[in-house]
């Protein structure tokens, strides 16, 4: 069966639902699923986007109560979904429009591999152009929300349908989310996918229910110990769904579709607050892709058939996504080709006053993005271990080359998963310690240093990380030095997709205080295939 890891939290329903369908229509199974699969493309028509080869695809989530036509969730609905009740949403208590889950993917061309970055909803970024109300900077999930409104503003009184209103303000705000991400990561968006709050409520309620591995998180900044298996403001409660208090430790879950989205809802009481939301939406995506491809889930054309039919009020992509010919330019991905990382990100700022209120802020260094996204993007997907072959000489063996990494970053582990994905190459693995065991000054990106004979190769690790190698007098010939920075976050995409191709896990576990992301492949040995989280 076709299968493909392009899922998270809300976003999933949407995927899976385009998966499903896709899949069938490429067996031939029924003009009428193609209709309505046609029937999602209601969203802007991006221009110069490809279906086939090297794409870049974005997937939004938005919080809001509402559907695509403007209308709100039913009683039972909001009931289900622990967003509010019918009076807090006739008073107007709907949810703004923002884009809680942002994922940005790229798919290189071949359709073999792919990368997919999660995009902190609380980025503080300079929008394109300045908002209707003249606001220049904000949070990067709330630039839908702005034009959304301005669209909505423009059009009352006029003589449009409400559904013709409500399906220009989505477009209004589908064009400038977009825009906002293109300048943020210096990447053109090929095609969207767009979800509405209840459509991963649907997705979990045709899998009969959501698999999860759920660990207690250490005591945190004014919380105690095991405060995640709990959030009263998403209704998550991990005890009423059979985690043992007694036995401690992880556990595997079964949670129904209200407890489902509950879990990729909770924030507030996990490590790194919405980073942590990050972690347990790229979870998610391990499950059902685990479902689709071992389970054969949407088989049953009678319950595509009912996903599908209300998926119009739920999903929007762009126009001209063709999805049959995405499908079939997409067969050879499989999940262990594709890694998913946050983007990373300078520091936190909380309560600043930002138009008019105060706002939990992430500040970004904008160039370093790019330059990190690019290095990602461009990254050749050829060869078993997804580089280009080098002309035989002109650089030493990777064996011939000893390489250290020291951890100057906030998240335990990463100097291992580093050292084990040069290793991957080739390499041999030398010192692994924190930076202080080192001379050079830590910096807020990675730096990497090399002794007589090993600039070449060097210089090719560099470029992982967006950096240039330094010669270092005091390292033996043969030697590389990396150094990571304090800002990084991850494994790098490349080396990552390079250490994944053979089915080993390249993920850092974040120490309790960190609030960086990292990271999330498939765990080999881990039951459906999902990593534990907190």
């Amino acid at each position: 069966m076709f299968t493909w890891r392009l899922v998270a939290g809300k976003a999933g329903y949407s995927i899976a639902c385009v998966l499903a369908a896709v899949t069938l229509v490429v067996s031939g199974y029924s003009y009428g699923v193609l209709g309505r699969v046609d029937a999602l493309g209601k969203g802007i028509a991006i221009n110069d986007s490809p279906t086939v080869g090297a794409m870049n695809i974005l997937v939004m989530g938005l919080e809001s109560r509402t559907n695509y036509e403007g209308q709100t969730l039913s009683a039972e609905q909001l009931m289900e979904t622990h967003s509010g009740n019918v009076t807090s949403v006739s008073d107007g208590e709907v949810g703004a429009q923002d884009t809680d889950t942002l994922i940005l993917i790229h798919i290189f061309a071949g359709g073999q591999k792919a990368v997919g970055f999660s995009i902190p909803r609380d980025d503080l970024v300079t929008y394109p152009s300045a908002t209707y109300e003249g606001i220049t900077e904000g949070k990067i999930d709330q630039a839908y929300d702005y034009a959304y409104n301005e669209s909505l503003g423009q059009t009352y009184g006029s003589s449009m349908s409400q559904n013709e209103r409500y399906l220009k303000a989505n477009q209004a705000g589908q064009a400038f989310e977009i825009a906002t991400v293109e300048e943020v990561t210096g990447v053109h968006i090929d095609h969207f996918v767009e979800v509405n709050l209840i459509g991963f409520y649907y997705l979990a309620q045709a899998f009969g229910g959501i698999e999860v591995c759920v660990k207690p998180a250490p005591a945190q900044s004014g919380l105690p110990a095991g405060a995640n298996l709990r959030d009263t403001a998403s209704g998550w409660d991990a005890l009423n769904d059979g985690y043992r208090l007694s036995k401690g430790g992880a556990q595997y879950l079964h949670l129904a579709a209200p407890q489902a989205l509950a879990f990729v809802r909770a924030r507030d009481t996990l490590p790194g607050i919405d980073l942590g939301r990050t972690k347990r939406q790229q979870a998610v995506i391990d499950y059902v892709v685990w479902k689709v491809k071992e389970e054969g889930a949407f088989s049953d054309f009678g319950l595509l058939n009912s996903l599908l039919s209300t998926a119009s009020q739920y999903i929007i992509t762009d126009s001209g996504f063709n999805l049959l010919d995405f499908a079939t330019n997409m067969r050879a991905l499989t999940g262990s080709h594709l890694s998913f990382q946050t983007l990373p990100y300078s520091t936190e700022v909380n309560d600043m006053l930002l138009n008019g209120s105060k706002q939990d802020v992430i500040i970004i260094d904008v160039a370093y993005i790019q330059q990190y996204v690019r290095n990602a993007f461009s990254r050749p997907a050829t060869g078993k271990k997804g580089t280009k072959s080098h002309k035989k000489g002109s650089t030493p063996a990777p064996s011939t080359v000893t390489v250290d990494v020291y951890n100057g970053s906030g998240v335990n582990g990463l100097a291992a998963a580093v050292s084990q994905a040069v290793t991957t190459l080739g390499y041999k693995a030398g010192t692994i310690a924190n930076a202080s065991a080192q001379s050079q000054t830590l910096q807020a990106t990675t730096q990497v240093f090399y002794g007589a004979g090993a600039s070449a190769n060097a210089a090719k690790i560099a470029t992982e990380f967006g950096a240039t190698a330094a010669a270092l007098s005091s390292l033996p010939a043969g030697q590389v030095e990396v150094l990571l920075g304090s800002n990084v976050t991850a494994v790098p995409a490349g080396l990552s997709q390079t250490s994944g191709a053979s089915g080993a896990t390249q993920s850092a576990t974040p120490s309790p205080s960190s609030t960086t992301g990292g990271t999330i492949t498939v765990a080999a040995n881990a039951k459906y295939g999902i990593p534990c989280v907190y």
